[in-house]
């Protein structure tokens, strides 16, 4: 059976992050959902098969906030999660000449501090706790990570740090056992899109192949796999969920 730590800030409470819980409790896992407002983490709870899953509340960009909710896991399970999903995400859109110091550091903060604290944090737990074989952290990134996207040069800029520090934590981590990987979703429906105007929404729609938004749960199947034993010798790799986005 998993133990397995979601997180997200846009996340465990909602979008991708809810679905990835709602898969790996399908497939036995033992979650805990974490997320900035516990309130959606707790309703994201009470949707998941079996019983063994808690709630908590998490704000990633801060280390004191991360390390208590590690240590509150490993009291909860008695023993370290195993799997790792980082799927924080915020944006504060704008064009780069108008961008704030504010509006940039927060979204640096939460999507590539946040990932750096958690994945620091659990792997000291892994490590303290005898459970590193056969662990993997999956962070979530960003097609426009790789493509840019107007108005979004920090959250693009966020999530292609997040793909770099996801290459050198496998290099580091893979000594004990440890695979980490990123998945780089495309245009996913999630709340987090659904305030993008229609026109825009249309002209995105026109660049993917499939001609239709992806859909959460798609995102999910990909993570999982990379949290299975199925998917043991991939290790510092980046998998688009994109429907052919060009």
């Amino acid at each position: 059976m998993w133990q397995t730590v979601v997180r997200a800030t846009e996340g465990a409470g909602s979008g991708i992050g809810r679905e990835v819980c709602r898969v790996l409790a399908r497939e036995g896992a033992n979650v805990v959902a974490a997320d900035q407002n516990v309130k959606t983490a707790q309703e994201t709870v009470a949707t998941l098969e079996g019983a063994e899953h808690i709630a908590l509340n998490i704000h990633v960009n801060d280390r004191n906030s991360v390390e208590t909710a590690f240590k509150d896991v490993v009291k909860q399970f008695s023993k370290p999660p195993t799997i790792i999903v980082n799927s924080a995400g915020i944006t504060r859109d704008n064009f780069l000449a108008k961008l704030s110091d504010n509006d940039f550091d927060d979204v640096i903060n939460v999507n590539l501090k946040g990932t750096f604290l958690i994945m620091q944090a659990a792997v000291k737990a892994m490590i303290e706790g005898n459970a590193t074989k056969d662990s993997s952290i999956i962070n979530v990134s960003s097609i426009i990570a790789t493509r840019g996207n107007i108005g979004q040069s920090n959250y693009s800029a966020s999530k292609a740090g997040v793909i770099a520090m996801t290459k050198s934590a496998s290099m580091e981590f893979g000594q004990f056992g440890i695979r980490v990987n990123t998945v780089l979703p495309g245009f996913i429906d999630t709340p987090m899109t659904a305030i993008v105007p229609d026109k825009v929404k249309e002209m995105f729609i026109k660049r993917i192949p499939l001609q239709r938004l992806g859909k959460p749960e798609e995102v999910a199947e990909v993570i999982v796999f990379l949290a299975s034993d199925r998917s043991s010798y991939i290790n510092g790799t980046s998998i688009e969920v994109t429907g052919g986005m060009n």
